[in-house]
């Protein structure tokens, strides 16, 4: 079932049109990544859906909402840089977001304490948010984007700013937050969106170009494929692969390559026979299947 239905979104910042007819719909539980290279419009379009950006046609809405009803309680937004009071304490801001929120003040700490253990910042409690890591501010911020319980939660480039293992954390925080809402994030790191979305919205130059999930992606543009590494050049022992007519294409780069495949079973023998007969110093050899590069690089080079 369909929480949010977007319908021919633009945006026009004085005579340029940056979104330009943009439609999805977002279902209640599903994780969405809203995937594009910088300045696709991603933080343009999670602007209108929050609130902060009026549209400049279309429209968005929630389902069962009434036309002129208020969608920001059904809203939770965590900025791409989000802005603290440092002096605060983790708590103490927890509680002055649940205010604003509209949340009275005994509830508003008891949520406050619910999402700090749930983020995993509850030994923090007390400390002043100028003393926390990337991560932990990341993971604040989410909090204060839950805490009045809203069925979209909306996060522009969580993970971007941080180090690997902050991102881990943020990653694995969203795997919880799915299960109780539904979840709409930017990225431009496809391996984050592969590993937790459920659906997947590319967009290029301010439109949708594709849409669906890494099953439907995988039906649509599955490609053979067998991933070689070697200890030298690969170059030299691919030459009198060329004109085989059971391959494709053939891709090296330095010790690396990549065989695109029309008939698989054909190639790997034939890379397999040589591979034994010539002695081929191989450290890698993998069928692989298609990843999120490769839809991206197919739809956006279209």
């Amino acid at each position: 079932m369909a929480l949010v239905h977007v319908e021919n979104l633009e945006k026009r910042f004085q005579n340029k049109l940056v979104i330009k007819g943009v439609s999805f719909e977002l279902e209640a539980g599903k994780c969405v990544a809203l995937i594009g290279a910088n300045g696709a419009g991603k933080t343009t379009i999670l602007k209108m859906l929050s609130g902060l950006l009026n549209p400049s046609g279309g429209r968005i809405f929630f389902d069962k909402e009434k036309k002129g009803d208020d969608i920001r309680k059904n809203i939770g937004y965590l900025p791409q840089h989000p802005v603290f009071f440092d002096w605060m304490t983790g708590g103490e801001f927890l509680v002055y977001s649940g205010k604003l929120a509209g949340l009275g003040t005994a509830f508003a700490k008891e949520r406050a304490d619910e999402l700090l253990e749930l983020v995993g910042i509850k030994e923090a409690e007390n400390r002043r948010i100028g003393k926390y890591s990337g991560g932990m501010k990341q993971r604040l911020g989410i909090a204060q984007a839950i805490i009045h319980e809203p069925k979209l939660i909306m996060l522009d480039e969580p993970v971007s700013a941080l180090d690997p293992f902050g991102r881990r954390e943020v990653l694995g925080l969203l795997e919880k937050l799915k299960q109780n809402a539904t979840v709409l994030f930017s990225t431009h790191i496809l391996n984050d969106a592969e590993e937790i979305s459920e659906q997947i919205l590319f967009l290029h130059d301010g439109e949708i170009i594709e849409a669906g999930t890494m099953e439907e992606f995988g039906e649509k543009y599955f490609q053979s494929r067998i991933d070689l590494a070697f200890r030298g050049n690969a170059e030299g022992f691919l030459r009198d692969l060329r004109d085989n007519p059971s391959i494709l294409e053939i891709q090296a780069s330095g010790s690396k390559a990549t065989i695109t495949a029309a008939d698989l079973d054909a190639v790997k023998k034939s890379v397999l026979y040589k591979a034994a007969i010539e002695n081929w110093p191989l450290s890698k050899y993998e069928i692989s299947s298609v990843t999120l590069e490769d839809v991206f690089m197919k739809v956006v080079g279209k």
